[in-house]
């Protein structure tokens, strides 16, 4: 077998509808497009959740809640079990965890949660803990530091004033 010997499987295969093409071809005139109508016209296209001018689904529906994405603190979880993976002794802060590979993504810092048991004295730094985590680390002769700030998120823009000048 060569490679100039391969052929697509039989029928596996169709020529393109050629549109437009007079009407001795069985698709001229109207080009398979029918008579008059929104989807007969040139440039015409309707998004995929256009209900025919009814109230489409999402304007239907009621809007509940509120979202504070924009401003939320997010965090990259890891529980305590996870830091078993350092050395006896280690510093552990977000850029070990990161490197370790147990939190990555875009996020304002690390939370330690205390999931699991920590078998080795570690000194560890973090955004946040919760307080079975602090109480787990403590327990193994560990110490926990709190620390302000990090992660890979831009820092946030200063408000603009609704003022304009003019």
């Amino acid at each position: 077998m060569r490679l100039h010997t391969l052929k697509p499987k039989e029928g596996s295969r169709r020529r393109a509808k050629r549109i437009g093409r007079g009407e001795g071809s069985g698709r001229g005139g109207t080009s398979g497009r029918g008579h008059k109508g929104q989807r007969s016209r040139s440039g015409s296209g309707i998004r995929p959740t256009f209900e025919g001018g009814q109230m489409p689904l999402v304007r239907r529906l009621p809007k509940r809640g509120f979202n504070n994405a924009r401003f939320a603190t997010v965090y990259l979880p890891v529980n305590v079990e996870a830091l078993n993976g350092f050395e006896e002794g280690a510093v552990v802060d977000e850029a070990a965890i990161r490197k370790a590979g147990l939190a990555n993504g875009r996020a304002d810092g690390v939370k330690i949660l205390g999931k699991g048991e920590l078998k080795k004295k570690l000194t560890v730094r973090a955004q946040a803990f919760s307080e079975s985590a602090k109480k787990k680390i403590e327990a193994a002769g560990g110490t926990w530091e709190l620390i302000a700030g990090g992660g890979g998120r831009p820092p946030r823009q200063a408000e603009k004033s609704g003022k304009s000048n003019g």
